[in-house]
């Protein structure tokens, strides 16, 4: 199917959707936008949430947008993003109605309160998922995982599950997903419609207790994620 047809599909369902966004059923809107994309999701074999009386706190690399999408089709949680997401056309309305915790960048004085509504969501067990890198990057990540977040799962008593993205097409890594630097959604969005056999594989990692203290909770998390077991085999 052709980019000009997939575009059209894609408005169709973005239609459709809007009423399950407005109704709070963002699991089945997402699932109907990489859908209308021809995204495929490899998907982990286990939930992302680990059972117990807490939520969890999922930390994964940050490549796309398209991995929100994903993570809200596939489990919906609530995020800690970045505040511009929250005006997103669609991405912004679906996290929102998942609870994000949308943070100012700018403000950095207003983090610890942040965190602090994320242990409150993880104590009320509800699992948030963060990127810790803060940032995309195209291909195997670059940098290193930021603390703060890790600080909410030890105040709140949950568990980390690290979590790996990679994509796929024709079964060879990709960077057509990639959305890094000054591209802009629409670009991004024109080259996802164009490509072929679009794939995310979603690899969960063995969960981490919340024990320690948060420079060694973020380092296990990221060789997880990024180590032997993590991109280094994506």
């Amino acid at each position: 199917m052709d980019a000009v047809r997939r575009g059209v599909r894609l408005a169709t369902r973005l239609a459709a959707s809007w009423p399950e966004v407005r109704a709070g059923v963002p699991g089945a809107a997402a699932r109907r936008l990489l859908d209308a994309m021809d995204v495929r999701i490899d998907g982990p074999g286990e939930r992302l949430r680990v059972p117990g009386p807490t939520g969890t706190l999922v930390v994964a690399n940050h490549v796309s947008w398209l991995d929100v999408v994903a993570l809200v089709a596939l489990e919906p949680m609530a995020f800690l993003a970045k505040r511009e997401v929250g005006r997103w056309p669609v991405l912004g309305s679906l996290s929102a109605r998942l609870g994000t915790v949308f943070v100012d960048r700018s403000a950095l004085r207003s983090l610890p309160a942040d965190i602090g509504r994320v242990a409150a969501l993880l104590r009320a067990g509800r699992s948030v998922v963060v990127f810790p890198e803060a940032t995309t990057w195209c291909g195997p990540p670059g940098g290193r995982f930021r603390r703060a977040a890790f600080q909410a799962a030890l105040g709140a008593g949950a568990p980390v599950r690290p979590v790996t993205f990679a994509y796929t097409q024709g079964g060879r890594p990709s960077t057509v997903a990639a959305f890094v630097g000054d591209d802009t959604l629409a670009a991004s969005l024109g080259r996802v419609l164009r490509a072929d056999d679009l794939r995310l594989r979603i690899t969960a990692h063995p969960p981490l207790p919340p024990v320690g203290d948060r420079r060694a909770l973020a380092a296990a998390a990221r060789e997880a994620v990024c180590g032997a077991d993590g991109l280094a085999h994506a």
